[in-house]
């Protein structure tokens, strides 16, 4: 496992976008990003969005074969800044569109009403290259990854609309406490500790 710095930013993004562009149907990935001709540039946009995020307030994980990323977030360290203002105005005009802020807004909602007040460790989005499904690349990572909560006294909390990941984390021992179907498709919500 390799802890990610700044220059790790476009194996990131390009493990991110290379996981996420095949799939076309309702989630969370394609409510944000604008469905158009620019689908993949737009995506790109997004994935930076998180990466950047991460970076500023908690950390990026890659696997030793580059093959697999987590990114993580912790909500106490989520403070505003000019970057953080300038990287979420970037997201609005070049990924979501201003026409369809509302819709992610309404997501962000649904989703925030579940989580916890105060501190809390929060995995974002996790992605393995299209060559290594299957292999134990993502699973060990995330297993590594989370062996370092296990005995945390922060909650870690996730949301997917994946089922692959729900499967995933609750072999890691996340359990789901809801699941919010108000958005056309489901989003889960896990929580370990």
């Amino acid at each position: 496992m390799i802890r990610a710095r700044k220059e790790d930013k476009r194996v990131v993004v390009d493990i991110l976008v290379e996981a996420f562009e095949p799939l076309t149907g309702d989630n969370s990935i394609n409510l944000v990003v604008k469905q158009d001709e620019r689908r993949v540039e737009r995506m790109r946009v997004l994935m930076e969005y998180l990466f950047d995020k991460a970076m500023r307030s908690g950390e990026v994980f890659l696997s030793d074969n580059h093959a697999s990323c987590l990114l993580i977030t912790y909500a106490h360290k989520d403070k505003f800044s000019i970057a953080k203002l300038f990287s979420t105005l970037r997201l609005v005009f070049k990924c979501i569109g201003i026409e369809r802020v509302g819709k992610v807004l309404r997501r962000q909602k649904i989703v925030q009403r579940n989580y916890p007040n105060g501190a809390y460790i929060r995995p974002m989005i996790f992605a393995v290259k299209n060559d290594y499904k299957g292999t134990v690349t993502a699973a060990k990572l995330i297993l590594q990854v989370f062996k370092n909560f296990k005995d945390n006294k922060l909650p870690v909390i996730v949301d997917t609309a994946s089922e692959d990941h729900v499967k995933l984390y609750r072999k890691f021992g996340l359990k789901i406490y809801n699941k919010e179907k108000e958005l056309g498709f489901p989003i889960y919500l896990l929580r370990m500790n």
